[in-house]
């Protein structure tokens, strides 16, 4: 298969420190057209825009991480504009809410969730949002600014998503839909239009059955599309073209 285009990597891992290089040279081959390296902080932010220039079907998206909003150094915002102004950075990400591991306070969380939507409507970049059992809140915030962009790895109900695309958003989805009872992930694939669907792997982590268990990496979105498209009378072939086509619209891209 081609025109396989992941909308969220974390190829900045340890979990590829051994053979990150291989692995990104040969990911072309398998179909990988495109792929966007998402931060979480400033260092791992920094990482996805070396390895935006260094391989050219890479893009960054550079932001903080709910996880990391307490730990995030006052008067990070200029530091993170000036990163986000790079030639190659296409997103402010990953940002949002967590209110599952709670690893920041959620008042933080709220506060540099909000600083960097404000940011990315300045910048005029699509935000790329984290969003897991904070449904509520990420909405509220979302439906204040109006922000272009994605909620990724999404895990709320077709009512959200239906929220989310009535402001005018996209809908990221990953391995989850290929796990055992996968029923909220499948109904929202049957239903997200056509224009607004985007495809991830969130690697290295959410690998698709039949890998559970191993690391994960983008040449492994076909067996995510496999599931979308079986729900949505389709084929693989046409989830993919058609999530590349909206990922080049959302990130400003000409693949």
């Amino acid at each position: 298969m081609n025109n396989i285009f992941d909308s969220h990597a974390h190829y900045d891992s340890d979990a590829f420190e051994a053979d990150r290089k291989e692995l990104l040279y040969a990911l072309p081959s398998q179909g990988v057209c495109g792929i966007i390296n998402c931060g979480s902080d400033m260092a791992s932010s920094l990482v996805s825009l070396e390895l935006a220039d260094e391989f050219d079907y890479i893009y960054a998206a550079c932001g903080i991480h709910p996880h990391e909003a307490e730990s995030c150094q006052q008067g990070y915002l200029p530091v993170l504009k000036k990163l986000c102004s790079e030639q190659k950075c296409v997103a402010v990400g990953e940002i949002g809410l967590d209110y599952h591991y709670d690893f920041s306070p959620r008042d933080k969380q709220k506060q540099v969730f909000e600083q960097q939507i404000v940011l990315a409507k300045e910048l005029d970049l699509p935000v790329i949002v984290h969003d897991r059992e904070a449904h509520e809140d990420t909405l509220e915030l979302l439906k204040r600014y109006k922000p272009k962009g994605v909620v990724h790895c999404f895990s709320g109900s077709v009512e959200m998503a239906k929220e989310i695309v009535k402001l005018g958003m996209y809908v990221g989805l990953g391995g989850a839909v290929t796990f055992k009872n996968a029923r909220k992930p499948l109904e929202v694939a049957a239903y997200v239009p056509s224009y607004r669907l985007l495809i991830e792997t969130d690697c290295p982590y959410m690998t698709p059955v039949p890998h559970r268990g191993k690391r994960c990496d983008s040449s492994y979105i076909p067996f995510t599309a496999e599931v979308i498209a079986s729900v949505r009378n389709s084929t693989a072939q046409e989830i993919l073209d058609l999530t590349r086509k909206n990922a080049n619209i959302l990130f400003g891209l000409e693949l």
